[in-house]
């Protein structure tokens, strides 16, 4: 059975850089063939089940910052992987033995790449039960891909550079990747998306916290119009080093919350 649990401790801050990687790596602790899981937790009124699909980080981008590490396997093509028809039918069986509104597929990379996305998709909505997917957003100019993101009740699109050089040095993408598709991607995709699009921005230390890039990131939110911003910093292992004060990002929130 998959239980309810709270927040991190104030413990968490206090820990070194290598224990607080191997903590974070805990928190996928209920592992089933290679879907891990974390606790339900409460969002918004709504029970919702964090999945990661993929057995190891796949993905287009190589960020820096990646709390998962380096990736070995950077790609923007579909992947299959063995044991995946047990592994959805495990989550099936997870969905009717809890309550659940939401599956959140928040995985290891870029989800969407997995060759039974849509199969895993299809399963949690035959349980009558919402899907939210993350996605860096690269990939949402690709039709294959808008086709499957469509099919999901809410997407989350991120953004953290805001200057080609800096896409560059922080997100490592594949090569040929440009900052101006990417955020055409967020644009476009939106355009003709009917479900909740979410644009999360990470406010990061020396890179897009001065007004330069405030401005730009005010003319970027006018451009996507996402129904809902969220507007974080980096914690955990790259706070002290890439992470703005608590006030600075209250100051940030305010005033991209009030872009419309």
């Amino acid at each position: 059975m998959i239980k309810c649990v709270h927040g991190r401790t104030k413990a968490w801050e206090v820990l070194d850089i290598s224990l607080r990687l191997f903590l974070l790596s805990l928190e996928w602790r209920i592992q089933v063939n290679q879907f891990s899981y974390k606790d339900i937790y409460l969002e918004e009124g709504k029970n919702v089940l964090e999945v990661n699909i993929l057995p190891e980080k796949y993905c287009n981008f190589d960020c820096i910052f990646c709390p998962i590490g380096r990736s070995n396997k950077q790609i923007d093509n579909t992947q299959s992987f063995e044991n995946t028809q047990e592994a959805i039918d495990h989550l099936s069986e997870i969905l009717d033995e809890n309550k659940v509104d939401l599956v959140f597929i928040n995985s290891a990379g870029e989800a969407i790449i997995h060759e039974r996305i849509e199969d895993i998709i299809k399963t949690i909505h035959d349980k009558e039960v919402a899907v939210r997917l993350l996605s860096n957003g690269y990939l949402l100019n690709n039709e294959k891909y808008i086709e499957i993101a469509n099919k999901c009740e809410e997407v989350i699109g991120e953004v953290k550079a805001i200057t080609e050089e800096d896409f560059k040095k922080l997100q490592r993408p594949i090569e040929g990747y440009t900052l101006e598709n990417h955020l055409n991607s967020l644009i476009e995709f939106n355009r003709q998306f009917h479900g909740k699009f979410i644009l999360e921005i990470t406010v990061i230390k020396g890179y897009n916290d001065d007004e330069k890039s405030i401005q730009k990131l005010e003319e970027l939110i006018k451009k996507i119009d996402a129904e809902k911003l969220i507007v974080i910093t980096m914690d955990g292992p790259f706070e002290k080093k890439l992470g703005v004060t608590d006030n600075q990002l209250k100051i940030i929130r305010k005033r991209l919350e009030s872009v419309k």
